[in-house]
């Protein structure tokens, strides 16, 4: 591909979506709508990347870094936008124009397209194609030759006649032009009401002599658009789709594609199972033969290989190779199980560090902890790592055995192959090898249950 300037149009007002938040800045599989097109220009190898924005929708913090951007002081139409992009587009020889809101284009559509527009010699080469249900869409409307005459927009009552209104090959706003005869004829474009469309150039450009062509696209998923929360989720199963069946071509398994979410950036290994209802959100990373669900959510965390999660939440964590975790457990920021540690049943764990083979089992709260290896923290074990004013660590060693409900009142650290017994609290350091018992003597109060009954008889 001969290196084009590629403009992507978003400055509509996406009143459809009823949000507050721009249209293109809306999520679609762990991207803002924006960055697909942009993806795919780049991947394409476009020269330069120009995104034309509105006033009031600027997309701040929604733009990739790197992208030119373009402001249309306002709303006048598609044409209107490319103008609003003219000072950036001149001096490219050929220039490809696409809406912000059709996030599946590929890189390939536009590689394919910029090819045949430079060896046409075309002026204008547009995306066309064939719809059973056109509503909505321009026409397509060509002369006895089958040659592009113009496009017919259907955006008001009376625009196209009934004739017009038959026609299936509808335009899908993709367009490739030369960008000197583009910026020449669309000064001339004429409005319509408020608005002056980009289609308008068309019969200007082959009034002065300029081929038109057009690019016939076959897969129409390419280029669903998206103007409501609605036609989101409809781009949404289809991005799905396509996410999914790249990782299962990979040698990724995914047991239940239908009840399973994957965000564009997550990256799997092969031999790896993904189980029904799972999501796998973010920058998540899973390295080979894992097993992770069902019932599970990973939320920008990285799982090595071997890792078994099952009915889980994570989030911006680290597994290494052999880890388990759960049922039922929750991972939070910082978490880091070493090499086959395991996180159990109703296990919480935040900003620590769970040493290799170590094993949290079950009904635990591990949170600003520094675990050496080949530890067992018993069921019910809590480390107190607030005060109230500030948070404080808790520093257990290797091969430590801590029983059944014991609390560690940080800060506080027990050393290598110590014990503590059931029950405690442990309020000062442990030295190595010792065991550790804070709780009180029990005491038998005998009869207490029959004086009891007496008093309330009384």
């Amino acid at each position: 591909m001969n290196p084009a300037t590629i403009v992507i149009l978003a400055a509509g007002r996406g009143t459809r979506m009823h949000s507050a938040t721009p249209k293109l800045a809306h999520d679609l599989c762990g991207w803002p709508l924006i960055h697909w097109p942009v993806a795919a220009a780049r991947a394409a190898g476009a020269a330069r990347v120009i995104v034309v924005v509105s006033e009031e929708s600027p997309l701040e913090g929604a733009l990739p870094h790197g992208v030119l951007s373009a402001t249309q002081a306002s709303a006048n139409g598609t044409g209107g936008a490319v103008l609003a992009a003219a000072p950036q587009i001149d001096g490219s020889d050929s220039v490809i124009v696409l809406n912000g809101d059709v996030p599946l284009v590929d890189a390939a559509l536009l590689r394919e397209l910029a090819a045949q527009h430079e060896q046409s010699g075309a002026a204008a080469t547009m995306v066309t194609i064939e719809l059973d249900d056109p509503r909505g869409y321009g026409r397509v409307v060509r002369d006895a030759d089958g040659i592009v005459e113009r496009v017919v927009e259907t955006k008001n009552s009376g625009e196209a006649s009934a004739s017009e209104l038959e026609i299936r090959e509808v335009n899908t706003g993709v367009f490739a032009f030369k960008a000197d005869i583009l910026l020449e004829q669309l000064a001339r474009v004429a409005a319509v009401g408020d608005e002056i469309y980009l289609p308008g150039v068309l019969p200007l450009i082959r009034v002065a002599g300029g081929a038109l062509a057009t690019f016939a696209a076959e897969d129409p998923a390419l280029l669903l658009g998206v103007n409501d929360r609605a036609q989101l989720a409809v781009v949404r199963g289809e991005a799905q789709r396509r996410i999914q069946e790249r990782h299962m071509h990979a040698g990724v398994t995914i047991v239940q594609p239908s009840s399973t979410s994957i965000d564009v950036g997550v990256k799997i290994a092969p031999d790896t199972s993904i189980e029904p209802c799972t999501q796998l959100l973010g920058d998540t990373r899973i390295g080979t033969a894992a097993t992770i669900g069902p019932h599970t959510t990973v939320i920008n965390s990285l799982l090595g290989d071997g890792v078994r999660v099952l009915h889980s939440h994570l989030v911006d964590c680290e597994l290494r190779e052999g880890a388990t975790v759960g049922p039922f457990a929750y991972l939070r920021p910082g978490a880091l199980l070493r090499e086959h540690a395991k996180a159990g049943t109703f296990v919480e764990i935040k900003n620590s560090d769970v040493g290799a083979r170590t094993k949290v089992p079950h009904l635990s709260y591990v949170g600003d902890a520094d675990i050496g290896e080949d530890t067992n923290l018993g069921a019910g074990s809590i480390t107190a790592n607030y005060d109230g004013y500030a948070k404080h660590r808790t520093t257990i060693g290797a091969r430590v055995r801590g029983s059944v409900d014991t609390s560690y009142i940080a800060p506080v650290t027990v050393g290598d192959d110590a014990w503590t017994a059931a029950g405690s609290v442990i309020t000062g350091d442990v030295p190595p090898g010792a065991l550790a018992v804070a709780r009180s003597r029990q005491h038998n109060v005998e009869g207490y249950a029959e004086r009891r009954k007496d008093d309330e008889d009384a």
